[in-house]
């Protein structure tokens, strides 16, 4: 039986500097210094931000020690160049792989936005304990909670998108297996593809299994079944979707574009595993039967609803209940905002998306004014349920199924939204912050 062998080999960074001296970080050698300024950009880097993010907390640090820094970002690394007078230190660092871990991000805020002020009086070694803290965080929720917050999360999902009692239920029950099974893989280190194979069809089994049953033993009907799609959209990948145009809006073209085909490459797994999982077991994607609710009614449920997708998708970027009630709390406005837009006035669907990402965006910039919270850790979760996932599953369906002309109007209404929620918070983003409105 073979041995399992690290890929990536982890870099010893206290052995890179001397641990023994006390002297202050901002006297410390360049090549100390560096250690301080690529590590910080490596930690940055993992938690899921965008490359202007990483790049913005890599110079605080760099002004605080009083030397340059020019760095290249992508997903998974990170080149830069360490610069003092005719002195250069230069280096890379890499990830084995990525993920959103919105609690840890904003630790790391903190310790980026104070450094400046303990930079004359802790070691290197004192601020590599203190990244070492950081790093060795235990994650907020285990693999149960997780499983629930996706049920929940994908049960409102599924009243948003037009479905009723009996799909949202089946969609509770899909996704909290799917997302309990994905979090075990994760834990056991199973590679990206791997993962969200097996938890995609985890979840549409467990949706299918349960309607047959539903429709055996209580005589369910069968148009219950198209709401499978509903049980897997706890596994698109909004963060990086988001992060990756956000990323393009400041040309940082590689992260942008490594970011988009991270996000790309999940979106074709997982939707092409559900074809397959629906294929076999002859279930296929069809359109809700409409309900009527008074308009007054269906505002309340749809904050209601808006605020639970949120807050539960909040809970599988890891973060805080408190922060994930504020993105809960944005999110319920600007969604229902964005589907009042759409059923009762002529808005096509494409504005009301750009308008709904606007209003989270600057939401978000004033709950981050008086409460301190990072923007991103309450702006993409709060625009995540407004990402078309059944649009694109279903394109890439009936592309399968070489009903090319379904497929293409399925996957440009797609684009195009997902174009305009990015656009949104990019602007929201310049209307109200100085530094990121600059192009330097």
């Amino acid at each position: 039986m073979s041995q399992f062998r690290i890929q990536h080999m982890p870099i010893k960074w206290h052995e890179m500097i001397d641990e023994d001296s006390t002297e202050p970080a901002s006297k410390a050698d360049l090549h100390e210094k560096a250690t301080l300024v690529a590590r910080t950009g490596q930690m940055m880097l993992s938690v899921g931000t965008s490359a202007w993010r990483v790049r913005a907390a890599m110079n605080k640090i760099a002004r605080a020690l009083e030397v340059g820094l020019s760095a290249d970002i992508g997903l998974t690394c990170i080149n830069y160049t360490v610069i003092d007078g005719e002195q250069t230190e230069s280096g890379t660092v890499a990830l084995p792989t990525t993920g959103v871990n919105t609690h840890r991000l904003m630790y790391l805020k903190e310790f980026s936005d104070g450094f400046a002020e303990r930079v004359d009086r802790y070691s290197v070694t004192q601020f590599h304990r203190i990244l070492d803290k950081i790093a060795e965080l235990p994650p907020n929720y285990n693999a149960a909670q997780l499983g629930f917050a996706a049920a929940v999360a994908c049960c409102a999902f599924t009243f948003l998108l037009g479905g009723g009692p009996v799909e949202m239920m089946l969609a509770f029950f899909g996704a909290g297996v799917g997302q309990f099974v994905r979090k075990k893989l994760i834990e056991n280190k199973i590679t990206l593809l791997a993962n969200v194979t097996v938890a995609v069809a985890s979840a549409c089994i467990a949706y299918m299994l349960l309607s047959l049953l539903c429709e055996n033993i209580f005589g369910l009907s069968v148009t219950h079944r198209m709401g499978y799609i509903c049980s897997m959209l706890f596994v698109i990948p909004g963060f990086p979707l988001i992060t990756g145009f956000l990323d393009l809006a400041k040309l940082d073209v590689r992260s942008g574009l490594e970011r988009l085909a991270y996000a790309v490459l999940i979106i074709t797994m997982a939707t092409l595993t559900g074809f397959v999982t629906a294929n076999f077991i002859h279930f296929a994607p069809g359109t809700f039967e409409e309900t009527e609710y008074a308009p007054a009614l269906l505002i309340l449920l749809r904050l209601v609803c808006s605020f639970l997708g949120v807050y539960g998708f909040s809970y599988l970027f890891n973060t805080p209940r408190k922060t994930a009630a504020a993105a809960g709390i944005i999110g319920m406005i600007a969604n229902t905002l964005r589907l009042s837009l759409i059923d009762f006035t002529s808005m096509p669907v494409v504005v009301a998306a750009f308008v709904g990402a606007l209003t989270a965006g600057l939401l978000a910039s004033l709950t981050a004014k008086f409460r301190g919270y990072p923007r991103i850790c309450i702006t993409v979760p709060s625009i995540v349920i407004m990402v078309p996932g059944m649009f694109m599953y279903k394109g890439i369906y009936f592309m399968a199924q070489n009903t090319f002309d379904e497929a293409q109007s399925w996957l440009s209404r797609a684009i195009l939204i997902v174009l305009a929620l990015p656009l949104g918070l990019v602007f929201a983003r310049i209307l109200t912050d100085t530094n990121f409105r600059k192009s330097s």
